[in-house]
């Protein structure tokens, strides 16, 4: 299966994706496109260290989403990716790749969804008090945060918590659940 990872930021996620792949605890799967709207971010340094092809673009380039979405489509096209993954990309889609890669998208996010959707979910847990959290895995809609929650895990916020030690938690559980979640779906791809 391959499959694109779509990432804003230091690309922890997609470290853990490749390292997955690498230590064989992902099987079938090839990672043949990173795209970044934010083209100095590390994740982008990450994939160029690991010979993965780039795409990045600054949306503000483009007249409307529509018109850079057209692009990573072609992008995405001409590498034959089967299976989108947002791995802290800060975007939300639209229609062209919706249509395209309906129920082919997966996101990871920071909270036990429908709490917490949107930005900040960490400091929205601690800001309300709770005393658990946790990380999603979920499918991809016009929502934020909305689509069908493929997985998850729950993350206990101890007394004392800080938001770099929830942080920390948190993405140690990110980077346990998604590879999980996609070896799932390739071995449902294979099955086909």
């Amino acid at each position: 299966m391959k499959i694109a990872v779509f990432a804003s930021g230091t690309g922890s996620n997609f470290s853990a994706i490749l390292e997955s792949i690498h230590s064989k605890k992902i099987i079938n799967v090839e990672v043949v496109l990173l795209v970044s709207d934010r083209p100095e971010a590390l994740a982008v340094q990450k994939a160029r260290d690991d010979r993965i092809p780039v795409f990045t673009f600054f949306a503000k380039d483009y007249p409307n989403k529509q018109a850079y979405e057209l692009e990573i489509l072609d992008e995405l096209t001409q590498r034959k990716v089967d299976f989108i993954v947002l791995a802290g990309y800060m975007r939300l889609l639209g229609n062209v790749l919706l249509r395209v890669y309906d129920r082919k998208i997966i996101n990871v996010h920071p909270s036990l969804l429908p709490a917490f959707a949107g930005k900040d979910a960490i400091g929205q847990a601690l800001d309300y008090g709770v005393k658990v959290t946790g990380v999603t895995v979920h499918y991809v809609d016009e929502g934020m945060d909305t689509g069908l929650i493929i997985a998850q895990q729950a993350v206990t916020i101890d007394s004392d918590e800080t938001r770099e030690t929830l942080i920390e938690k948190i993405q140690e559980q990110e980077h346990r659940l998604l590879p999980e979640v996609i070896q799932r779906l390739a071995n449902r791809e294979e099955a086909r």
